[in-house]
C-alpha cells in the first residue's frame, strides 16, 4: 500500500515494527542510523518515514530537519522523551505525528494508516475538485454544499472510499479497516451500512451515484 522507511537503531524494535507493517501490506525498508536514513530518503523517496528520536551518529531531530529541507514526506517520530513532543510537532521540525515508547505495534500501524489517509485526502482534494468534502477531525461530510449527518461507521466507510477514489474495495477490506477491534462482522452488515450511506447521499442528489457497487467484488467511490 505504501513505501515506508523505518529508522530505528534497536534491531528487535525495528524488526517488530517492520513485521507488522509488512502484514498490513506495506513495502518496508529498515535503516539503523540517521546518516543512512537521509541518504536513502534522497534516492528512494518513501511515502512515509517512522523515525526514532535517539539515533547514533545523527539524531532524529537532525534527520527530520535535513529531510524537511528537501521533502515534505510524512514523518512519524518515535520517542521516549515526552518533553520533546512539542518540538517534534512544531513548525521548526515539521513532524506529522509522534509515538511514545513503549508502544503497541498495532498502534504504530494505526498511526501510519491515519497519516497516510490524511495525506491522501489532502491530495485528492487538491487534484480532484468535487462536490464531496470530508472533515476527518470533526466527522463532518458536505455534499453539494449540504451537510450530511452520518453515523461513525458510515463516515469511516465513506472516508476509506474517499481516500482512493475509483479504487474498488472488497467487503472484507472494508470490514478490516472499519472494525479495528476485529469483531466478527458479516458482509451483509457492510452492505446494510453502504445502503444507508447511499440513501443519505441520494437524498441530496438523486442523479449522482457516488458510491457504486462492483458486482461480486465490493464498492468504489466515483467523484
Amino acid at each position: 500500500m505504501a513505501k515506508i522507511l523505518v529508522v530505528e537503531d534497536e534491531p528487535k524494535i525495528s524488526q517488530l515494527i517492520t513485521d507488522y507493517l509488512l502484514q498490513a501490506g506495506h513495502d518496508v525498508t529498515q535503516q539503523f542510523t540517521g546518516a543512512e536514513a537521509v541518504d536513502w530518503e534522497q534516492v528512494h523517496r518513501p511515502d512515509l518515514i517512522l523515525l526514532d528520536l535517539m539515533l547514533p551518529e545523527k539524531d532524529g531531530l537532525t534527520v527530520c530537519r535535513e529531510i524537511r529541507q528537501q521533502s515534505d514526506v510524512p514523518i512519524i517520530m518515535i520517542t521516549a522523551k515526552v518533553e520533546e513532543i512539542d518540538r517534534l510537532l512544531g513548525l521548526e521540525l515539521g513532524a506529522d505525528d509522534y509515538i511514545c515508547k513503549p508502544f503497541s505495534p498495532r498502534e504504530v500501524v494505526a498511526r501510519v494508516k491515519t497519516v497516510l489517509r490524511r495525506l491522501g485526502n489532502q491530495t485528492n482534494q487538491q487534484e480532484t475538485p468535487s462536490n464531496l468534502e470530508l472533515d476527518e477531525s470533526r466527522y463532518i461530510v458536505t455534499f453539494k454544499q449540504q451537510e450530511v449527518a452520518l453515523t461513525a461507521i458510515e463516515f469511516n466507510l465513506l472516508n476509506l472510499l474517499y481516500s482512493d477514489p475509483g479504487r474498488v474495495f472488497s467487503r472484507q477490506q472494508l470490514i478490516d479497516n472499519i472494525y479495528q477491534d476485529h469483531r466478527v462482522v458479516s458482509e451483509r452488515t457492510v452492505d446494510s451500512h453502504i445502503k444507508k450511506l447511499r440513501k443519505k447521499l441520494n437524498a441530496i442528489s438523486p442523479e449522482d451515484e457516488v458510491v457504486q457497487s462492483v458486482y461480486s467484488v465490493g464498492y468504489k467511490l466515483v467523484l
